[in-house]
């Protein structure tokens, strides 16, 4: 999970994944869920909460531990015994759900998710205004016009939007990229296969600089998904690019291409218009892979051939990778400056913002 603190104070988190082991006094699994909250306001009446949170799409390893860790229901209904976090907007997609629940069993988490999303809607459909704590953005239309009536909180995919818990921000813009609406029943089949993600650019400003940092984030989406962008901007690869790279699927080969690595090795190819999506990396960039620490074997994700192509591409920008599972048991963390990404101190508690906190030695599963 990633924290994205914007200057004017406000929050972003990006999925989250806390395991119960986490919350074992006695298991070693680094405790995220406190580290997350040390990190978080409270508001006036004691609740720590996030002023939005995205969640790219609901496998597990994406949306572990929500139910446990963050409120769901009306305001009125807080438990302060309980603790838990605030989601003051959620920012959901109901295509990507819509697709995941064709080929998956939606796990508890999941469904208090989307249990919360469609409660906060149908509040919207009556009220036609949400406060804190319904507040809720869409991202990208579901079919058959489901979403038609929603304009006032969705955003259309290629669409831009700068607000964050209802309010302007001067230092976010959002673009979302994806999920992709499919011409027939096939397409859609297909993009369901291909772990169908919020996959959205998302520019955070500092020092009077609008893109700062610019952060390009996909959940699980995998080759198809990757051709697909590539198709539809190649020609304004701009709105690609990025300083930071969240590298999709846990560091996968499967966002490379077609090839199985585990069953072609070497021989496997990688797909020219899904590297080109993922390469509009800026000077200097960072490409950050979210998995445990990636060794020279057949595991996919992650994978070894693909952090190697990552780190080509690093390598053209005088950028750099980094896996998260490399480090130690704290957060990896960016400061968000005028001049760009700096490392931030691992010992730091509260980061100066704006800033990006990446989760703690996150594996996959």
């Amino acid at each position: 999970m990633t924290l994205v603190t914007f200057e004017s104070g406000k929050t972003l988190l990006i999925d989250c994944h806390i395991r119960k082991s986490a919350d074992d006094p006695d298991d070693e699994t680094p405790d995220v869920a406190s580290q997350l909250k040390d990190r978080l306001k409270k508001d006036g009446d004691g609740r720590p909460y996030v002023d939005a949170m995205l969640n790219s799409h609901p496998d597990k390893d994406h949306i572990c531990g929500f139910k446990t860790h963050f409120h769901t229901g009306p305001l009125a209904d807080y438990s302060k015994s309980a603790g838990k976090i605030v989601v003051r907007e959620m920012w959901s997609s109901p295509l990507v759900f819509r697709r995941a629940s064709k080929s998956h069993v939606l796990g508890d988490d999941a469904k208090a998710w989307s249990a919360e999303a469609r409660r906060r809607v149908e509040k919207f459909r009556i009220n036609s205004w949400l406060g804190d704590g319904d507040r809720i953005l869409l991202m990208g239309e579901d079919i058959d016009g489901k979403t038609d009536d929603l304009g006032a909180i969705l955003v259309k995919t290629d669409a831009t939007w700068t607000k964050i818990n209802g309010a302007y921000d001067a230092g976010l813009e959002g673009l979302l990229i994806a999920p992709l609406k499919a011409s027939d029943d096939d397409e859609d089949e297909d993009l369901s296969k291909n772990n169908s993600s919020v996959v959205c650019r998302i520019k955070i400003g500092a020092g009077g600089v609008a893109d700062a940092c610019q952060l390009l984030t996909g959940g699980d989406a995998e080759v198809l998904i990757w051709e697909k962008i590539w198709e539809r901007y190649r020609g304004k690869k701009d709105k690609l690019a990025y300083d930071l790279l969240q590298t999709p699927h846990h560091c996968s080969w499967h966002s490379l291409s077609w090839d199985s690595w585990s069953q072609k090795g070497e021989d496997a190819k990688v797909s020219p218009d899904a590297r080109s999506a993922l390469a509009q990396a800026r000077k200097g960039a960072k490409l950050v892979a979210s998995s445990k620490t990636i060794k020279n074997d057949k595991d996919d994700p992650p994978c070894i051939r693909a952090k190697r192509e990552y780190q080509a591409i690093a390598k053209d920008v005088v950028g750099e990778f980094v896996c998260v599972g490399d480090g130690g048991p704290e957060p990896l963390a960016y400061d968000i400056k005028a001049g760009g990404l700096t490392r931030a101190a691992k010992a730091a508690a509260v980061v100066s913002a704006p800033a990006l906190i990446g989760a703690a030695r996150v594996g996959h599963g």
